[in-house]
């Protein structure tokens, strides 16, 4: 046997299925692949705002990475609002 051959414990639960549960972990997007969701701005656009904390964003190391929940709820959140003109009151 290879010594880097993998051994499962009888008694250990299967790396998807932890406390009954079913692990259902969502894929982090780069920001290219992000901003084709989000409608074609630029990706340094985005990283810049993550940076600023405008958008939910992950960092890793050096790299910035998004989930499309997030972004999907977060545009529901910016779009929902009355917009900026709106808000000023006209003298």
């Amino acid at each position: 046997m290879s010594e880097y051959t993998r051994i499962s414990h009888p008694a250990a639960p299967p790396p998807s299925n932890i406390e009954g549960q079913q692990s259902s972990f969502e894929p982090l997007l780069t920001a290219e692949q992000a901003t084709k969701i989000l409608g074609g701005m630029h990706p340094k656009t985005l990283m810049r705002m993550a940076r600023r904390r405008e958008v939910p964003a992950i960092k890793l190391g050096r790299y910035w990475f998004f989930r499309a929940s997030a972004l999907n709820a977060w545009v529901e959140i910016s779009s929902t609002g009355p917009c900026v003109p709106c808000q000023k009151e006209r003298s």
